[in-house]
């Protein structure tokens, strides 16, 4: 079992940053491969943001966040986090961490389990 908490959301200006964090507690997390994920509102599924891999040699992005976002971890601390910098208005949405089941960098959300109760982020343009 893993839980997993984000925070850091907030009401931001288009342009600014914020950083989320995401603070795990059970399974080793420093063996886990993680995920970052949003929720726009009136949108049913849930977009794949970013991914590390358990060392954080590896991570992936969406090409909507791409050069604009930063995945990164300390595995000291149990905690992942986004960087998110130059932020849109398209960006406002609940983020959600959560494990990537097979730590092969996965997009879909599908293949992520034990999720995150999400942190709201809304930037006004």
């Amino acid at each position: 079992q893993v839980q997993l908490a984000e925070s850091g959301g907030g009401l931001v200006q288009a342009g600014a940053s914020l950083r989320l964090s995401c603070a795990a507690s059970g399974r080793t997390f420093s063996r886990l491969g993680m995920g970052w994920f949003r929720q726009a509102p009136g949108k049913k599924k849930r977009e794949f943001v970013a991914n590390i891999n358990w060392n954080g040699g590896d991570t992936y992005y969406a090409d909507s966040v791409k050069g604009r976002f930063t995945i990164s971890r300390d595995n000291a601390r149990n905690t992942v986090y986004l960087q998110m910098s130059s932020l849109k208005a398209e960006d406002t949405a609940v983020y959600y961490c959560a494990v990537d089941r097979y730590g092969l960098g996965a997009k879909g959300d599908t293949d992520y389990d034990y999720w995150g109760q999400g942190t709201q982020v809304t930037v006004s343009s």
